[in-house]
């Protein structure tokens, strides 16, 4: 993915910036390995950190009680009845 997608941006932001001319290849064939190395850590080290962000964060709010133990204390007090 970072190969795919850094050869893609640079090749359209040199082609913008310099447009096509005898430089164009050794221009691009540059800005593409630099782009390169930086798309492969950023998509090696991001997940990484973002998955230890989430980690932290807690979207699901825990019950106010526990239905096990609610089924458990309604079974009791019905063979306590009989």
């Amino acid at each position: 993915m970072a190969f795919s997608m850094s050869c893609f941006i640079s090749f359209i932001l040199v082609s913008i910036n310099r447009g096509y001319d005898q430089t164009f290849l050794p221009v691009w064939l540059k800005t593409w390995s630099q782009a390169f190395i930086c798309a492969f850590f950023g998509a090696y080290f991001f997940p990484m950190v973002i998955h230890q962000i989430m980690r932290k964060i807690n979207f699901i709010e825990k019950p106010l009680f526990n239905k096990e133990k609610l089924l458990v204390k309604e079974q009791n007090n019905s063979s306590e009845s009989f």
